[in-house]
């Protein structure tokens, strides 16, 4: 078998299992959903995700030790995980292979002749790992293999969810998907201009490994220092590293097209440097890496100046359960799309503002989205994060249960009546949804119940224990059959008594309360709608944001709710409540 014939098999079986652990990290009960899939696994290959991680938090997640041996096989062989691995690279050869195939050996030449501009992506790596080391900025916005699952997860399979199969119980949807997808496309169209264009002049993850070759053992070079010069080489060169010449072993991504392309058989796979010469190190200098540093180091901090890392942050960010402490979380957070994925309800949604420029595309919950709020039993998003940005929950941690009844619940907000807006208080209608599916017990939202007269007084003119004829009514029949309605003889007594249903000029209460006297002909009913207006108990309140999604007021809610009182932050408390709860 030709070795380039095993990097294609390698290269389709990495891109096929990344797809595919994109596919099952989805709740459901089929054998192929979330069954014990690795499906981090890719990711924690990734060791620009580890290192990130590293500098961030000084700390790194297990998982992502992975990234470790993706390292030490780079230093022995070379940029195996660019050519050999990379999903996102194997679509960009893909793409750039079927747009350039027809044409000319000279254009092509031209296309993979090594640019001075493949240097930009050492610049953002240097720029990334610098943000990363003096601040919390991780490496996900361009990191190919996040970049990939995010696209993957966030809008090729809502496309396609629905239309060919379906994958989820209902189809998902995603705020700002428009922007993840426009970046997506342009990285994959641009192939059509330059082949692997984003591996050449963007990727820091690239650029990562190209720092490591080095040191690489194994290499592409030339046996002898001799060429004819026909190009064939540099024809098929995925990286763009002048194989016909001194070759650049940082841009080599070991595609091997050379090795058989080659009709002097110059050029080998071997331990020895390569007889034309290497240039073993990107071609910067000292200005430009010392401005990428300097403004790695600056950036984020002068995004800080606003302040709102370290005050009450945007009462809309709000972020999943057992998230980490904003500065934590923002230090960890890949943006890969993970917990968005996995989210049965399709409430957590990619953050386009609310979060700031630090935050863009990170977790946040948007309770006007998907087929609920955030569930009380499912802890699913803690547990598919790959860095712990979402530290891992048990539905007992989650809910204040057993050994963590002391704790109590794991709050992500406090929800809001805006009374301006709620149905009972602004506009007298009966309206008890919130209350309704609040889901804890006892419930967070209670009700205060008022009685408003919705008509004059009309004179009896005949009854009995359960029912009232009346003069000059003219009543819509079945207007007082909601459960609604009351009424009461005027003067008789207090006692609100529940109308049943009703006719254009005559009433029948409920059983359960007849009049013990029947009312005298010529007395007089007054009728009463009863009002339960929803007040919340900020004690029992965890912000799940279900009263939210259920609330009829579809535009914007009568019912809100803030990240006020969350528990992963302390200057978010209610300071009002015993104890700032």
């Amino acid at each position: 078998m030709k070795i380039t014939t095993a990097r294609r098999i390698s290269q389709g079986f990495f891109f096929i299992i990344t797809i595919w652990f994109c596919l099952v990290t989805a709740p459901g009960t089929e054998w192929w959903q979330l069954r014990g899939w690795p499906v981090n696994w890719i990711i924690q290959l990734d060791p620009l995700s580890a290192i990130g991680t590293l500098l961030t938090t000084h700390s790194i997640h297990s998982g992502l030790m992975w990234g470790l041996a993706t390292i030490v096989i780079t230093i022995i062989i070379g940029r195996f995980f660019c050519g050999w691995l990379c999903p996102f690279g194997t679509l960009h050869q893909i793409t750039g292979y079927i747009a350039n195939r027809k044409k000319p050996a000279a254009k092509k030449a031209a296309y993979n002749r090594y640019k001075s501009a493949q240097n930009l992506k050492y610049i953002f790596l240097i720029f990334f790992l610098s943000a990363a080391l003096f601040s919390s900025l991780q490496t996900g916005l361009l990191d190919p293999i996040v970049l990939f699952y995010r696209s993957v997860n966030l809008v090729i399979i809502p496309l396609i969810d629905g239309s060919f199969f379906k994958l989820s119980h209902s189809i998902k949807f995603y705020n700002g998907a428009f922007i993840i997808g426009g970046v997506f496309l342009a990285a994959v169209l641009m192939n059509l201009y330059i082949p692997r264009f984003y591996c050449r002049f963007i990727c820091p993850l690239g650029a990562l490994f190209g720092l490591f070759t080095r040191y690489t053992i194994w290499r592409i070079g030339k046996s002898e220092d001799k060429c004819p010069d026909c190009l064939l080489c540099e024809n098929h060169c995925e990286g763009a590293c002048t194989p016909s010449s001194r070759i650049k072993t940082s841009e080599c991504v070991l595609c091997m097209n050379c090795l058989h392309i080659c009709p002097h058989d110059l050029i080998g796979y071997k331990t020895s440097s390569s007889a034309s010469g290497e240039i073993i190190s990107p071609d910067l200098s000292k200005r430009r890496l010392v401005a990428s540093f300097i403004s790695g180091i600056v950036t984020v901090p002068m995004i800080r100046l606003n302040g709102n890392i370290v005050k009450a942050r945007n009462p809309q960010l709000i972020r999943p359960p057992g998230a980490r402490e904003e500065t934590a979380f923002l230090a960890r957070c890949l943006k890969c799309g993970q917990c968005m994925k996995i989210c049965p309800t399709n409430v957590i949604q990619p953050a386009m503002t609310e979060a700031g420029i630090e935050g863009f595309w990170s977790p946040v919950l948007d309770f006007t989205a998907g087929t609920s709020g955030c569930q009380l039993n499912c802890v699913a998003c803690s547990r598919i994060c790959p860095t712990s940005a979402i530290v891992p929950l048990s539905l007992a941690e989650k809910t204040g249960k057993n050994k963590f009844a002391s704790n109590g619940p794991i709050r992500i907000g406090t929800a809001f009546v805006d009374v301006s807006r709620c149905l009972p208080w602004a506009m007298e209608k009966p309206c008890i949804v919130c209350q309704e599916n609040c889901p804890v017990s006892p419930k967070a939202i209670l009700t205060k119940e008022t009685f408003t007269s919705v008509s004059g007084q009309f004179m009896v003119s005949n009854s009995d224990s359960l029912s009232l004829d009346l003069e000059n009514a003219e009543f819509k029949p079945g207007f007082f059959s909601t459960g609604d309605y009351f009424c009461k003889i005027v003067g008789k007594d207090d006692k609100m008594r529940l109308v049943e249903k009703n006719s254009e000029k005559s009433v029948k209460i409920s059983p359960a309360l007849p009049w013990e006297e029947k009312p005298l002909r010529g007395s007089f009913a007054e009728f009463f709608i009863r009002l339960q207006k929803p007040i919340i108990d900020p004690m029992r309140c965890i912000g799940c944001g279900i009263c939210e999604h259920e609330c009829p007021v579809r535009t914007k809610r009568a019912i809100r709710v803030t990240s006020d009182n969350e528990s992963r932050n302390r200057t978010a408390t209610i300071t009002l409540l015993p104890g700032g709860i």
